[in-house]
């Protein structure tokens, strides 16, 4: 069973709730899958029964359609997060990284119809989530950079600097409609250069210069 983890390797006395996802949250990613570039934050949520741990390996259900992997900066709730929070990013403990996977072949049925994206987004093992670095005594708002590789090559670049809604706003917008609690995170949304994972891909998730975390794909 999932839990979070620090990057030290020691547990987190955390349960592990929801994740809250931001779509569309970079210009250029909205724009290469052909999507209008949204006025406020677009929300959805994936259920604790999602999240599995990044490394050294996940396994891809290839029976439910093509995954395609969307890579993405994660808070960690530490603090409950309500519409009434002052400073909302005070009560993030953690940041990390992760893979929002997605059944992108699903997802574009799903809109066509004008139905929800669940069934696409929110299955089991689609937060594939990397260990946490407390943010205790770390500041989130100079621009934070992480990279995504497959088999070697770099697929995608994000920096906080280029998000269309930046962390706070986002914090804020999210408890509008959703407490946030303890063990809950954010999902903040992904950069251009998404697409096909295989079984065999090498993967790695990079944070900044100083964190790196490798898996393969089962």
């Amino acid at each position: 069973m999932y839990q979070h983890k620090w990057v030290s390797g020691e547990t987190i006395s955390l349960p592990a709730g929801k994740a809250v996802c931001i779509g569309r949250n970079y210009v250029a990613h909205a724009q290469e899958l052909n999507n209008p570039i949204p006025e406020s934050p677009l929300l959805f949520i994936k259920p604790a029964s999602a999240f599995c741990d990044f490394g050294p390996a996940f396994t891809i259900n290839e029976q439910l359609g093509e995954h395609h992997y969307e890579a993405e900066l994660v808070l960690l709730v530490g603090e409950t997060i309500t519409a009434n929070t002052q400073e909302p990013l005070s009560n993030i403990c953690g940041i990390g990284l992760g893979l929002d996977l997605t059944l992108r072949h699903l997802q574009s049925q799903l809109k066509a119809q004008g139905h929800p994206w669940e069934r696409a987004k929110a299955f089991d093992g689609s937060a594939c989530l990397s260990a946490f670095m407390p943010v205790e005594g770390l500041e989130l708002t100079p621009p934070l950079e992480f990279k995504f590789w497959q088999n070697d090559q770099l697929k995608q670049h994000g920096e906080t600097d280029k998000m269309i809604f930046k962390l706070d706003h986002l914090l804020q917008e999210i408890s509008r409609y959703f407490t946030l609690q303890p063990g809950d995170i954010v999902m903040t949304g992904t950069p251009q250069g998404v697409g096909k994972l295989a079984k065999g891909d090498r993967l790695k998730l990079e944070l900044g210069e100083a964190h790196q975390w490798q898996a393969i794909v089962e």
